[in-house]
């Protein structure tokens, strides 16, 4: 954790909702810079992006490389499009960066190179891969004495590759209590409802039969995703042997109103009017969570 790592009341509770809602408008300016992109994915993505670069991860933008930093792999590559702002916001690199996403000459793709990204440790985009990614960066830190977290997230549509399972079985059998494995659950893929496509449910059970301490939760719940990702490190920090799998329940295109829940909204771009519509449909989705977390923080 950070050196400035404090309690999460509510006070932090609201500094982290401030700061989610400011990404999800830097990520609808996005897609209208690019002209399209990943929204769906990005969107339901982006609570726990912002809680783990925000609060949790180890990470100095001065110094990308530094050597005892946390890792994050982002298997689902699609959600670039909210993972860039994440990285711009943190400031890896300027937001002008942003303003030609994925277009000719731009070092920022729909898939991110982290040949050319600061702060992004791995180039994903493949789907189904990142966990294999990530086994190998937590081997390479047991083996040069190093402890960090390694944090991957996965889409619930991409846990039908079977490297995904290859790679839960090793994370089991080699102890890697580092790795944290977050499960973007949106219950939606390009073609439709996972269900019908590939059904992976009961996706705790799964992970627990590979091996896995394994925690259930709302994906758009701060409190929730702190607790969870708090026994994730209590556990390696504590002499655990068990990788962590957090299942996060979400929603695909989460806080704009006329995406959300859609899955033909996994790819697309905005008309004038349905960027306006979406940053007054993300200013109502802020007041609702700023009430909630004033309620119960």
């Amino acid at each position: 954790m950070p050196a400035d790592y404090k309690p999460f009341d509510k006070q932090e509770w609201l500094r982290l909702e401030k700061k989610a809602n400011d990404l999800r408008h830097l990520t609808v300016k996005t897609v209208a810079w690019g002209g399209s992109g990943h929204i769906g994915g990005g969107m339901s993505a982006l609570d726990a992006l912002t809680i783990l670069y925000h609060r949790f991860m180890k990470l100095d933008p001065k110094d990308p490389d530094w050597a005892d930093r946390d890792r994050f792999v982002l298997s689902k590559g699609h959600a670039a499009i909210a993972y860039a702002p994440v990285l711009v916001d943190f400031g890896y690199m300027p937001e002008e960066e942003l303003h030609i996403f994925n277009l000719t000459g731009a070092k920022i793709g729909m898939h991110l190179d982290c040949n050319k990204v600061r702060g992004c440790d791995v180039s994903t985009g493949s789907l189904g891969h990142g966990l294999s990614l990530a086994v190998g960066i937590a081997l390479a830190g047991r083996q040069n004495k190093k402890d960090y977290m390694v944090y991957c997230m996965t889409g619930d549509g991409e846990l039908n590759e079977g490297s995904n399972w290859e790679a839960a079985m090793s994370a089991a059998q080699f102890k890697l209590s580092n790795i944290v494995v977050l499960v973007d659950n949106n219950k939606l893929m390009i073609d439709g409802a996972v269900k019908d496509e590939m059904n992976i449910e009961p996706v705790d059970d799964k992970f627990k039969a590979f091996g896995f301490d394994v925690l259930r939760v709302d994906g758009h719940n701060m409190k929730e995703l702190n607790d969870a990702i708090e026994k994730a490190i209590a556990n390696h920090k504590n002499g655990g042997t068990k990788p962590t799998a957090i299942i996060m329940d979400t929603i695909k295109g989460e806080g704009i109103d006329f995406i959300a829940g859609d899955y033909t909204w996994h790819y697309g771009s905005f008309s004038d009017e349905m960027f306006e519509k979406a940053h007054a449909s993300l200013d109502e989705y802020y007041q609702k969570r700023v009430a909630r977390a004033e309620k119960e923080g």
